[in-house]
């Protein structure tokens, strides 16, 4: 299971004693800058002679304007575990910016530092990271079906270099588009936006299409495949061509670093979305069902730790998540002339008005 535990945070008053402290120490840190880089004394250097400085790669596919509570709720679950950034930890951090094609390079650049552990978001990701190396440990904060594609043998015995946190399996597709109806209780036709080139989400499309759409009695007309950023232009118009009721994005960090381009389509066109991360209603979409990414992301810096310490990465099964959140954007359903029953919101973790 996700660890529940959560960063504490304390504040604290200077005493006159330390106020005079302080300054002195300002004043010391002013002669030293005078003295020139030579003589300055960095921590990560210290660390680094004293040898304890640990080393972490971090490879997103977006970039850090676009996950700042993901970076410090992981900063922050390490900072509580004792591994301090820039004392006794370094993070060298690659960001594709939401182009996938850039995750193979970023990923041996990492590898070529040496990092004692490797941290992922994202199939594809995770991917590049594997491919780039056999031997460094990688963390997952996030995957999609890691077993289908091919980063672990199970999520109980991942073995080889991989472990980490998964968004679980395909069946979620389902209880998406199940709320998706809910909301719009005359929907029939649903738009769909996806990277059939993050191999762990065709198997939530073939649910999706399979299973849970015919069962529902809806259809899914148009399907849209994005699999880099200039592709998005032509979904668009194939999608507003058709003229859907809804629109369904799936789960893939690569569409989620485009969500507001993503969202601003949908509202232009008055299309309730139903998206797999709460950052797209955040962004202005209609609802999200999607696990609580702020505690993969811590759950990611426990996994860390304990591979700093020695464990090995294949000894750590795969966790999925045990907190999922409905979320409702009331402002753009009165936007886009939607009506959620009330049986909807009271079901809904968060109203956003």
């Amino acid at each position: 299971m996700v660890s529940r535990e959560y960063a504490s945070f304390q504040s604290y008053e200077l005493t006159t004693e330390q106020a005079g402290r302080k300054f002195v120490m300002m004043k010391r840190r002013e002669f030293i800058t005078l003295l020139g880089a030579a003589t300055a004394w960095p921590l990560a250097a210290r660390a680094q002679r004293t040898g304890k400085m640990s080393r972490i790669g971090y490879l997103g596919v977006s970039s850090p304007s676009l996950e700042p509570h993901y970076i410090e709720a992981f900063r922050q679950k390490l900072h509580d575990l004792g591994h301090i950034d820039g004392e006794n930890i370094a993070i060298e951090y690659r960001w594709a910016e939401g182009q996938d094609d850039r995750l193979p390079n970023l990923a041996t650049e990492l590898v070529h530092l040496k990092p004692d552990v490797i941290v992922t978001s994202g199939t594809p990701g995770t991917l590049a990271a594997m491919r780039a190396t056999r031997t460094i440990p990688i963390v997952m904060a996030s995957s999609a079906d890691p077993v289908n594609a091919g980063l672990v043998a199970s999520l109980a015995r991942p073995g080889g270099n991989v472990t980490g946190f998964t968004i679980r399996g395909a069946e979620l597709e389902g209880k998406r588009l199940e709320f998706l109806k809910q909301a719009i209780p005359e929907l029939s036709r649903v738009a769909v936006l996806w990277n059939p080139n993050n191999p762990a989400i065709v198997s939530y499309f073939e649910t999706m299409q399979n299973i849970a759409a015919p069962a529902l009695r809806i259809s899914l007309n148009p399907i849209a495949e994005v699999r880099r950023v200039d592709e998005l232009d032509n979904a668009f118009a194939v999608i507003a061509r058709a003229r859907p009721q809804a629109l369904v994005v799936f789960p893939d960090r690569f569409l989620l670093a485009h969500r507001k381009r993503i969202v601003e389509f949908a509202t232009a066109n008055r299309l309730p979305g139903m998206y797999a991360y709460r950052e797209y209603v955040d962004a202005g979409g209609l609802m999200s069902f999607a696990p609580s990414n702020i505690e993969l992301f811590r759950g990611a810096a426990i996994y860390v730790d304990k591979i700093l310490k020695g464990t090995k990465p294949g000894d750590l099964p795969v966790q999925e998540p045990i907190r999922f959140e409905l979320v409702v954007n009331l402002k753009t359903a009165k936007a886009i002339g939607i009506d959620v029953p009330a049986s909807l919101l009271l079901r809904a973790d968060e109203l956003i008005e």
